[in-house]
């Protein structure tokens, strides 16, 4: 577990006038509900960080004392069952939030896919504000909602979907990174094939074989490792749906 670096303190010390008005992922996370006077209280709680691909976030079993809010970049979150396996529960990127809905401490790990930057909030802090501030505590609700929406749906996946279905279903419906967005039926992929496989249950080796055969039927074009074109749409929602 590598420690969190702090980001300088010239900027840290930067407001809501220097740092929170100008964060490109204001508009997608739950700050993006606030009023300049709830806006200036969560920046000042806020401690901005940055983390280079690979370090950790957070890490399972360890105190639960802070919350985040992923401002760029993309996050993994796993949890490691008991013989040293991996299974990856979600894909994070800029305007999600990490580490509210857990207990006493963390109940899964988070590391940086590539290089990120969040905001750091005591977990005490925090809450209080959400006491002061509705349209905080609001956003948040509506936040867990689609968590919960989106756990539902992975249950599906992995319960009940093959192979082919469970990777047309991840390229159709993975998060788009809002501060990049990808052109029309472009899907940026930051995490790896093993990284893809943990998350669906699958080998690598599977997940390598399943690529090739969207490939080579014209599905999907791959443009580079960690990007591809989705040419029929249709056929792969089809796919996703066992239809075809």
């Amino acid at each position: 577990m590598l420690e969190l670096r702090t980001l300088p303190a010239a900027c840290a010390q930067r407001r809501n006038d220097a740092a929170c008005a100008s964060c490109g992922a204001r508009a997608f996370s739950v700050c993006g509900r606030l009023g300049d006077e709830d806006l200036a209280k969560l920046d000042s709680i806020a401690e901005r960080t940055a983390l280079k691909a690979g370090e950790g976030l957070i890490r399972q079993g360890d105190p639960a004392g802070h919350v985040f809010n992923i401002t760029s970049g993309s996050v993994r979150v796993y949890k490691l069952l008991s013989d040293g396996r991996r299974q990856i529960t979600g894909f994070l990127f800029a305007g999600d939030f990490v580490g509210l809905a857990t207990g006493d401490d963390y109940a899964f790990s988070a590391e940086a896919i590539e290089d990120a930057t969040l905001c750091r909030f005591r977990k005490s802090e925090y809450r209080a504000l959400i006491r002061e501030a509705p349209a905080l505590e609001s956003a948040l609700l509506e936040r867990a909602t689609h968590e919960l929406a989106a756990a539902q749906n992975q249950m599906l996946l992995l319960g009940r979907k093959t192979a082919l279905e469970r990777v047309a279903s991840f390229l159709l419906n993975l998060p788009e990174d809002p501060v990049r967005p990808a052109t029309d039926g472009m899907v940026r992929l930051p995490m790896t094939r093993a990284e893809i496989a943990d998350y669906l249950g699958l080998t690598i080796e599977t997940v390598s074989r399943v690529f090739s055969r969207l490939k080579t039927t014209g599905v999907i074009r791959l443009v580079s490792l960690h990007e591809l074109r989705i040419e029929e749409p249709d056929r792969l929602a089809a796919l996703a749906e066992g239809e075809g």
